[in-house]
């Protein structure tokens, strides 16, 4: 998922379904949105949400990267999955060739944040069984809060003390890989039970094998982007395909955002 952020988005976003009682497809407000992907209240435990985009033919990039894909709308709603968010879960990798930085406190987001009860900016969470992310990282060293590294007892310990010396938080989940239900136990533990994912393709296709999704965002760009990409699954399979409901479809200038939540979920919102 491309990592632009701004200071505010003001590109119109339309809703296509489920109209209002009304019958209104004018463009949707911040109040609108805030709703719309809003996380259910009175959680207990983690709640993931994926937030991708996508082609048309299923490429998650062009040119190894997310951005070539993007719209101004689409970043208003990967904006918002993280002013909503306690935290931001991602991998290492995404986070080498998305040239990762810490989200930054802009002035909407600090608004819509205190409003709503969380920390000024969310801290982001990076799955690195390796933990091949170096204090020189711009995770690491561009940052108004400090990184969690979720790693793996069999990382060097050099680079796990490296880390927590330049103020990362680093948590061991697993022996040789990052055990995710773990992992996001631990985060819950620390309160941080909003989770949104922002990739890459192989975290999102382990989080969908322990079946640990609860809400798939997922903007279609309306580009071919022809063979080569990576879906925005890669890596793991699953045993069985991992039922959903559709329960908000958006559009702007082409590009749709759906929005999906598995099928077992009481909570509709």
């Amino acid at each position: 998922m491309a990592t632009g952020e701004g200071p505010c988005w003001d590109e119109p976003v339309h809703r296509l379904w489920p109209l209002p009682p009304d019958d209104s497809s004018g463009p949707l407000t911040d109040a609108d949105l805030e709703e719309i992907y809003g996380y259910p209240a009175g959680l207990s435990g983690p709640w993931v949400q994926a937030n991708f985009v996508s082609s048309a033919d299923g490429a998650v990039s062009v040119g190894d990267r997310s951005a070539g894909l993007s719209h101004p709308a689409d970043k208003r709603i990967f904006a918002l999955g993280r002013d909503l968010a306690d935290v931001v879960l991602v991998g290492a990798g995404t986070v080498k060739a998305e040239k990762y930085r810490g989200a930054r406190a802009g002035e909407l987001r600090v608004e819509r944040r205190r409003r709503l009860g969380l920390s000024d900016v969310p801290p982001i969470a990076v799955v690195s069984g390796r933990c091949t992310i170096t204090p020189d990282d711009p995770i690491v060293a561009d940052t108004v809060v400090p990184p969690i590294v979720l790693t793996t007892e069999s990382a060097p310990a050099h680079r796990r003390a490296d880390l927590a010396a330049a103020g990362a938080e680093v948590l061991t989940a697993g022996e040789h890989s990052v055990d995710l239900r773990a992992a996001l136990g631990a985060l819950g533990e620390m309160g941080l039970r909003r989770v949104n994912c922002e990739g890459g393709p192989h975290l999102f296709a382990t989080l969908v094998a322990e079946d640990l999704v609860d809400q798939l965002c997922l903007t279609i760009a309306p580009l071919l982007a022809g063979a080569g990409a990576d879906r925005i699954v890669a890596g793991r399979a699953t045993d069985v395909p991992r039922g959903l409901r559709l329960v908000s479809l958006l559009h702007e200038d082409g590009f749709t955002m759906f929005r999906y939540r598995r099928r077992h979920r009481e909570t509709d919102g």
